[in-house]
Parts: C-alpha cells; structure tokens; sequence
C-alpha cells in the first residue's frame, strides 16, 4: 500500500490495488487490500500525504470518516494530517471541525490550524487561534510566529506585525534566523523597508533567504538603487546569490533603466549558471525590453531551449512594449504551433500589441477566439484593449455599444480606455458619461479630473475648466512626486518633479522654459 500510495496520480494509484470483496468495512478507493483491524494511524497518514499531493478531497473525507468511527481521530499526527488536507484544498470549516474534535491538543496541531487560516483567511482567525492556544497554555514555536506573520501581510497590517514582533522578542525568538526572515518578509512587504533594514542590520546571522527578502523589500517599496546596491554587498560578504535574488535585482535594473547593471547582472548570471533557471532568463527578457534593448531581449528569449508559458509571455509583452505588433503576433502564432496552450496573461499582451499597432480586424479575431477555441472567459482588463483598439481606430460610438454588452459592469480600466478615446476624437458628450461614472468610482483620482479637464479645454469651455479643477483640488489628496532615472556615464541620476533642492534650479527651469518655448515655436 505504501508503494502506491507514493504516486502522483492517486486515483489511478488506488485501482492497481487487488479488489477483495470479502473483506468487510474496507474504504472502497483509498485503501482495498488491507484488512480494517490492521488499519494503522500511521497507514492512514500515509494515504492522507498521497491525498495531500493529488488533492483527492474525496478521499480525505473517507479517511475521516473511518477515523471518526474507529476512533482513531483521538491520535494528534492523524488529525494534523487531515487539517492539512482539508486545508490544502480550501476547506476550511472542514479542518476547524476536525481540530474541535480532537480532546488533546498538543503544539503541532495548534500551529496546522494557525498554517490553515493563514493560508486559506479569514487572516484575522489566526491570532484568534493564538490567542487561544496561549490561554490553554502552549507557548508556541518558531513555525507559529512565521505563519502569524505571513497573515499580517495577508491583511496588510503593519501594526499586527509590530505586536507580533512585540511577541517574538518576549518568547526569545528574535535570533532565530527562520522568524527573523518572516519579520524582515513581512516589514519589508507592509512598506516598512526602514525597519526591514534595522531588522537585517541587527541580524548576528544571515543566509540567502534573508538577503533575498531585503533585495525583494527594496523593489517592491521602488528603492531600485537599493536593490542593487544590497546584491553587491551581498556578494561582497561572500553569499552566492540564487535565482530568485537575480530575478529580483534585474527587475529593479528594469524600472531604473540601468542597461549597464542588467549587463553586469547578465554576465554575473552566465558565470554562475543561473540563466539556465526560468524565472532568471524570463527576469531578462524583460529587463533588457524595458532599458530598450528589445536585440538583446529576443537573443535572450532564442537562448532557451524549452521556454516555458511565462517565457512566451515575457517576449510577447516586450514586442508589444516596444510596437513590434507583427513580431507579437507571429511569435504568439509560433507557440501555439508549439503546443503550448495560452491563457488570459499572453492575450493581454497580444491584444495590448494589436491595439498600438492599430491591427484591429487580428486584435477582434484574438479576442473572439479567447472563449471558443481556448476556453478562456475574457476579463475586464480584455475589455479594457478591444475599448482602446476600437478608440484609437476611431470606432468611439461602437466602443461604446461594445461596454453596454459587456457581461458585467465596466470597471476604472475600461472606462479610462474610453475616456481617452473620447478625448482624442473631440467626443465630449461620450467623455463626460464615462468621466461621471469613473469619479463615482474613483472620486480621489487626479488623473480622472485632469482628462475630463483637458476635454473641456479642447472645445475652450473654460468655465467648465474652472469647474473641474475646483473640484479635484478639493476631493484629491496630494500626489506622490513623479520620478524618472537616466543613465549618464555609468551612473543612474534620478529627477523628482517640480524638485526644487539643487542650488542652481533657477537657471536649469529657465532653461527648460527656453527649451519648451523652442519646442512649441516649431
């Protein structure tokens, strides 16, 4: 039974067992040949793993069920196992009564329960659970307090985190690297890199999980110099990298439009053999599109051998990002004669493609393909490109026929695609129908304002102007500085908008009020 219970496919696993319909009070799929009195808890526990893997909940309720007849439910690692398999496949009421049922608990199923609303939410029962679990006594572990703090950033709750680190600084945990990881994770993915720093700083030991959590913190919160910054350092302190601290630090390079740093990266990966790891050349792809080397993104995507769907995306994407409409469109071509089978991601792309070259008979044929040959059920973002192709082909009224047979209300994607159209085309009427509905959606966007203002400045109502501006300075808060990069001699110099900090700013703005002036005057 062993043997088999240890294949991927369970079900088919289970009909190799020799069937013998004399043996009374048998589990008719999961286990056929064995005797019930010789049933064990640690044979059961072998079967629920098998279920685990192939996610056969069928099953799992059968071993349920026999467990609560026989009494072999009272066992803790039997119980654990079947929380763990209700939980992996999401449910969740399931795995609470199991847990309920159990007379004894000891610390390991404690933290499957904490594991299973962490995983599954609602996040908040977690610390319930926690909160109980100390009231009857068990103090808890390392895995407790990492699987507490991945809900935090479930929830985005930096002040739940700020308690749990409260908790493992009492309970002696602030030196165990695994929770110290956890707590760097979850500061750096709340916002909170300042503290994921003085966190990381103060750690007497480290390992690549934790560099990497400080490399991924600093992309996601935009420090991208950073980014960079900490690989080399990482390097310098004698730690090899791994795919995801690459993958990582080039999609930094990518938002910083570093071309040297995605080199030296590049060249950093070939020695180490890291580009032979999907998730490295996808992060090249890109990164090498984004800094305009669209070359040597298509010499990367041609190096791999097998590409997998993420990779066909990637490419895809890139030709799109950079007007290659027709590249797109035979490369998209070239993967489904690969076999590869496409989903709504690539059709994003495709159809992004399609909409900036204009090619709007292959952008519709595209999309009406998406449910009848690929069983694909467009979403709102699809909607949102067919709105754009269709608007900047000049089709504005049957965009607008196209959102009223929508299969669900319009969302701020599909209305914002529109608004632009109507905008180009001088369509103020339509403009103001699609602007009244994004305020109500989105009434703290400036950006809604500023189009529906530019529209009525077009027709010169000025009035109108006053009106909307009135209105935005009054329901929009303060906006985040816009910031570019530009690479000069090796070096990434950054510029905030209306930056006012350098000791010469009035001669540079005098300047580039003369060079707008020169620009307008041609």
């Amino acid at each position: 039974m062993e043997r088999y219970m240890k294949g991927s496919n369970v079900k088919e696993n289970v009909e190799k067992l020799p069937y013998q319909r004399s043996v009374p009070n048998v589990l008719p799929e999961a286990i056929l040949e064995v005797k019930v009195e010789k049933l064990t808890c640690r044979k059961l526990v072998r079967c629920l793993v098998s279920c685990n893997r192939a996610k056969r909940i069928s099953i799992g309720k059968q071993v349920h069920g026999f467990a609560l007849k026989s009494g072999l439910l009272s066992h803790g690692f039997l119980a654990s196992s079947l929380i763990d398999v209700y939980s992996k496949c999401g449910f969740v009421r399931d795995s609470r009564a199991v847990f309920d049922a159990v007379k004894w608990k000891d610390l390991v199923l404690w933290n499957v329960l904490v594991s299973c609303y962490a995983f599954n939410g609602p996040a908040r029962e977690a610390y319930k659970v926690f909160e109980l679990m100390r009231l009857q006594g068990v103090a808890g572990d390392g895995f407790t307090l990492s699987a507490l703090l991945s809900t935090c950033v479930s929830f985005d709750s930096l002040e739940s985190g700020r308690q749990t680190h409260g908790v493992v600084i009492k309970m002696g945990f602030v030196l165990d690297i695994v929770v110290g990881g956890s707590l760097l994770n979850m500061y750096a993915k709340c916002g909170a890199i300042a503290d994921a720093r003085l966190l990381f700083d103060g750690m007497p030991q480290r390992n690549v999980v934790v560099w990497n959590a400080i490399i991924v913190g600093y992309g996601r919160c935009g420090q991208f110099e950073e980014a960079v910054k900490a690989l080399a350092e990482m390097i310098r302190e004698g730690w090899q990298p791994d795919e995801l601290t690459l993958s990582s630090v080039l999609s930094s390079c990518a938002s910083l439009a570093a071309g040297i740093d995605s080199e030296q990266v590049h060249c950093f990966a070939v020695k180490t053999n890291l580009c032979s790891f999907p998730s490295t050349a996808n992060a090249l792809i890109v990164s090498y599109a984004k800094i305009g080397s669209i070359y040597n993104s298509y010499k990367c995507f041609s190096s791999i051998s097998a590409p997998n769907l993420i990779t066909w995306t990637s490419m895809i994407h890139s030709f799109a990002f950079h007007g290659f409409a027709a590249e797109a469109v035979a490369l998209f071509e070239r993967m489904l004669q690969e076999g590869e089978n496409p989903d709504s991601v690539i059709f994003v792309a495709l159809l992004s493609a399609c909409s900036h070259a204009g090619l709007l008979e292959i952008g519709l044929q595209y999309f009406e393909s998406m449910k009848k040959e690929h069983q694909i059920e467009p979403r709102a973002v699809h909607y949102a490109c067919i709105v754009d192709l269709l608007g900047r082909a000049g089709h504005v009224h049957v965009a607008y026929r196209f959102i009223a047979q929508m299969p669900f209300e319009p969302n701020s994607d599909v209305l914002g695609a529109f608004l632009s159209a109507c905008k180009f085309h001088g369509n103020v009427e339509m403009a103001q129908w699609a602007a009244d509905k994004l305020l109500v959606m989105e009434p703290n966007d400036s950006v809604n304002y500023r189009s529906m203002s530019n529209i009525h400045a077009t027709c010169k109502h000025w009035k109108r102007v006053a009106d909307v501006r009135r209105t935005m300075r009054q329901n929009c808060r303060l906006k985040v500085p816009g910031c570019s990069w530009l690479e000069i001699d090796g070096k990434v110099r950054s510029f905030v908008s209306n930056d006012e900090s350098h000791p010469q700013a009035n001669e540079i703005y005098f300047v580039l009020e003369m060079l707008i002036g020169m620009m307008e005057g041609e």
